[in-house]
């Protein structure tokens, strides 16, 4: 299982790594350390976290995102695959963002919950790209 530093989570987030600090001092993320001593989150644990974060989150001074090639960089936190067609949900910061796509793609890409990925938006069209 993949697992991120505070800095990483926090940029998959949408936060300073101030805040991913605060909140895993909080005991709001669970960390851990590796050999180092980096503190490291759990790439299930993170994607969990950024869900609960996403439905509570609403900024309401924010501009929105106006470009046809928006781009989000955020944590894989739902993978349905079907026979031949498959279900990815991203979650950026506030942002929850769902593709279909191949579920060869899918595999292609070894996307599975807890995976940095990002989601590219152009038109009504979601391309995914692994981080």
């Amino acid at each position: 299982m993949q697992s991120y530093t505070i800095g990483q989570a926090a940029r998959l987030l949408g936060v300073s790594p101030d805040t991913a600090r605060r909140w895993a001092d909080a005991g709001r993320v669970a960390t851990h350390r590796d050999e180092g001593g980096r503190r490291l989150i759990n790439g299930r644990d993170l994607a969990a976290f950024s869900v609960e974060m996403g439905q509570g989150a609403h900024v309401e001074d924010e501009e929105p995102h106006t470009s046809v090639r928006n781009s989000f960089s955020g944590i894989v936190t739902a993978v349905k695959l079907g026979d031949v067609s498959a279900q990815v949900e991203i979650q950026a910061g506030p942002h929850r963002l769902v593709s279909l796509l191949t579920r060869e793609a899918v595999e292609e890409l070894g996307l599975e919950v807890g995976t940095r990925a990002t989601a590219r938006v152009k038109s009504t069209s979601v391309h995914v790209d692994r981080a």
